[in-house]
C-alpha cells in the first residue's frame, strides 16, 4: 500500500524570515505525541525516508501549487525543515499569509513503510492491530505543505506515491484504501471493529454530500 497520509501538529513551530530573502523554517512533525488521528510518530521514524535533495513545498497539499522548496533534517524529537519561498506570485502570497497568521501552519505528507501486508494486518488481534496502526515507526517523507488554520487534509486519500520533485502529480487510483480493505475483511468475518464503523461512517457522510450536491444541481437546473 502506498497511500499518502497527512498530519498537522497544533504545537508545531513555524518561522518566516523578517527580511525579504524568503526563508522559512519550522517543525513539520513531532515525535512521541499523539495527533488528532490517534496516531503517534515514533523517534527516528524518517531515518530511512528523507531525500538528501530539496523537496517541493506545497500550498494546501496541492501538487499543482508549489510555493517553494525545503530540505528536511531529522532531530531526536522532531522533523525540522529549512526552506525558501519561490519568487513567484504564489510564493510571495504564501509568505505574506504566513506572516499575517492567516495561513501559518505546517502539515506533513508521508507514506508509511512499517505496515505488513494488509491480510496479515487483518488477521491480527484487535490489540496488535491497534498498536501497529497507531504507532508510526517508519515512513517516507513526501512533502510538507503550508495550510490555513486547522485545515489538515483528510487522511486516507487514494493517492499514488509521489516523488519528491517539483511538479510531481498526485493522481487518484481506483484501489480501496487500507482502511476499506480491513473493514471489508472484518465484516466478512463477523468482526465488530472500530475501523469498520469508521469506514461506514465515512461512506455515509460521502453519500450525504453527494445527495446534497445533486439536490443543489437539480434545483439550480430547474430554475
Amino acid at each position: 500500500m502506498n497511500e499518502i497520509e497527512f498530519r498537522i501538529f497544533d504545537t508545531a513551530e513555524f518561522r518566516v524570515g523578517d527580511d525579504e530573502d524568503g526563508t522559512f523554517n519550522g517543525v513539520a512533525c513531532q515525535y512521541g505525541k499523539k495527533d488528532s488521528y490517534g496516531t503517534t510518530f515514533q523517534p527516528k521514524v524518517f531515518r530511512r525516508g528523507i531525500d538528501k535533495g530539496a523537496y517541493a513545498y506545497l500550498w494546501m497539499h496541492s501538487p499543482f501549487d508549489p510555493i517553494g522548496t525545503f530540505r528536511a533534517d531529522e532531530q531526536d524529537n522532531f522533523l525540522h525543515i529549512d526552506g525558501l519561498y519561490d519568487n513567484t506570485a504564489a510564493g510571495r502570497d504564501a509568505r505574506i499569509k504566513a506572516r499575517s497568521g492567516s495561513a501559518r501552519e505546517l502539515s506533513v505528507g508521508f507514506v508509511r513503510t512499517d505496515l505488513p501486508d494488509w491480510k496479515k494486518l487483518a488477521e491480527m488481534s484487535d490489540e496488535d492491530r491497534d498498536d501497529t496502526l497507531n504507532n508510526i515507526r517508519s515512513a517516507r517523507l513526501v512533502e510538507v505543505s503550508q495550510i490555513t488554520a486547522r485545515m489538515a487534509a483528510v487522511p486516507g486519500s487514494k493517492l499514488k506515491t509521489v516523488r519528491s520533485a517539483l511538479g510531481a502529480l498526485y493522481t487518484e487510483t481506483g484501489e480501496p484504501t487500507l482502511a476499506e480493505r480491513l473493514a471489508a475483511y472484518d465484516r466478512e468475518h463477523g468482526r465488530d471493529s472500530a475501523i469498520a464503523h469508521e469506514v461506514e461512517q465515512e461512506r455515509r457522510m460521502q453519500e450525504r454530500a453527494r445527495r446534497a450536491a445533486w439536490l443543489k444541481l437539480t434545483t439550480v437546473g430547474g430554475t
